[in-house]
């Protein structure tokens, strides 16, 4: 049992689907603390001037976990996204595939940022066509704090592989998984190269997985696993 945690992200990059398509259950870090200016609250898009953030604004107070974060409806937000997808995407392959999807996700009235994520998620996921199984640690019931958490997390699932990121390397105690008999594996994900919308700008690396998935459609999973 192959087993990988991360925190819900917006629009995550085609890494974040990586290691989830890597692992056979992928647990979703929903009640830990956000942490600003990273990216559960936003990500990146090309456009032809480069790229642009899409920024979901929320109401943060210090130690607030990201279950607990409200998003800050008094700015137009949602419309502001949706009019950047139709700019930058109207022309795209397969943008039309996925058009009636966001424009009900932007119709909506989100009041917290964490089932925001996942709904996303749980959807690109499945656009995708990843199988892998997702779990939500606010239902896991698993205090605790870094690795005595995650080994947890592990162990709850008798996982014999823990599949970690890069940034595991700075914080991860090893000891401790060894001696659970848990076999760590980091992630080793290049950037993809794939057919993108103002290439002539240069190709822009590590975009939302909705620009792999408006340009790729169906066959994005393809070019995700040869990444």
């Amino acid at each position: 049992m192959i087993i990988a945690i991360h925190q819900p992200q917006y629009l995550p990059y085609p890494g974040f689907f990586d290691k989830m398509d890597k692992a056979d259950c992928f647990v979703l870090l929903d009640d830990v603390q956000f942490k600003k200016n990273e990216w559960q609250n936003r990500n990146r898009i090309p456009n032809s001037q480069g790229w642009q953030w899409l920024t979901v604004p929320v109401k943060y107070k210090f130690g607030q976990t990201l279950s607990q974060l409200e998003v800050d409806n008094k700015m137009n937000w949602r419309n502001k996204h949706y009019q950047a997808l139709l700019t930058n995407y109207s022309k795209v392959s397969f943008f039309k595939e996925y058009q009636a999807f966001f424009k009900d996700v932007y119709e909506r009235n989100w009041q917290r940022l964490s089932p925001l994520n996942i709904y996303l998620i749980e959807n690109l996921k499945n656009f995708l066509g990843i199988k892998t199984k997702l779990i939500l640690s606010s239902e896991l019931d698993i205090p605790g704090r870094k690795t005595d958490r995650l080994l947890d997390i592990c162990q709850k699932f008798k996982a014999d592989i823990y599949l970690s990121g890069e940034g595991g390397r700075n914080y991860l105690d090893l000891d401790k998984f060894r001696e659970a008999a848990i076999k760590v594996q980091f992630q080793n994900f290049a950037p993809l190269v794939y057919p993108q919308a103002f290439s002539e700008n240069g190709f822009q690396e590590n975009m939302s997985i909705i620009d792999l998935l408006f340009n790729c459609g169906r066959n994005s999973l393809k070019i995700l696993r040869k990444g």
